[in-house]
């Protein structure tokens, strides 16, 4: 009995990646992507007096679309890509052909698939970050702030836990749900970062 043409191995489809695995991971990808846009910025929008709803929700919009753009820009490579040190990887852009359409570093998915889930969770953990700046950040200091803490921050995490290369990977330490590498740094993050704005409230 012979596979149906649209099951046979080509460019599109190669003999390694598992479809059912490619769609739980893309289904799963914009998941994430709904509790951020437009989950959390409803929640942001709800939780602020009028006056700063608008600027609550672009804080939000803002550090989706920041994040996307660096993250394929080099964040991606800088957490998972060829080993800089033990805790950052070499910063490349992460939009080559050839890249995108490989096997993931793990799982049987391509490149493209891992660099989209994973852009969801960083983008997540910059709007939950900006909750804890809601009223108190302007929007001209926050377009700053995401891109510099997505790089100086979020990759050493991410790079230390989740990379196969990473410090704490090697040692064993496992983060299931990104409780190390999104709600704790996160947390950290608009803990500190609230402290150090409270007085500059705009």
């Amino acid at each position: 009995m012979e596979l149906p043409k649209n099951l046979l191995p080509d460019e599109a489809n190669p003999d390694w990646m598992n479809k059912a695995d490619n769609a739980w991971q893309l289904t799963a990808a914009t998941l994430v992507g709904l509790q951020s846009i437009p989950g959390l910025v409803i929640l942001y929008g709800g939780m602020v007096k009028k006056k700063w709803a608008v600027n609550s929700a672009f804080m939000a919009l803002y550090a989706f679309a920041a994040v996307l753009v660096c993250w394929v820009g080099w964040g991606f490579r800088m957490s998972f890509g060829d080993k800089l040190t033990d805790f950052w990887g070499k910063p490349a852009v992460a939009l080559d052909e050839k890249f995108l359409l490989d096997q993931a570093f793990l799982g049987y998915f391509p490149s493209a698939t891992m660099v989209l889930f994973q852009a969801m969770f960083a983008a997540i953990t910059l709007i939950l970050v900006g909750g804890a700046l809601l009223g108190r950040m302007n929007f001209r200091a926050w377009m700053m702030f995401v891109p510099l803490w997505l790089t100086f921050s979020y990759t050493i995490g991410a790079y230390s836990l989740w990379c196969p290369d990473g410090w704490l990977a090697k040692l064993g330490v496992i983060d299931f749900a990104g409780g190390f590498v999104i709600h704790l740094s996160s947390g950290v993050a608009g803990f500190t970062a609230a402290y150090w704005v409270r007085i500059y409230a705009c």
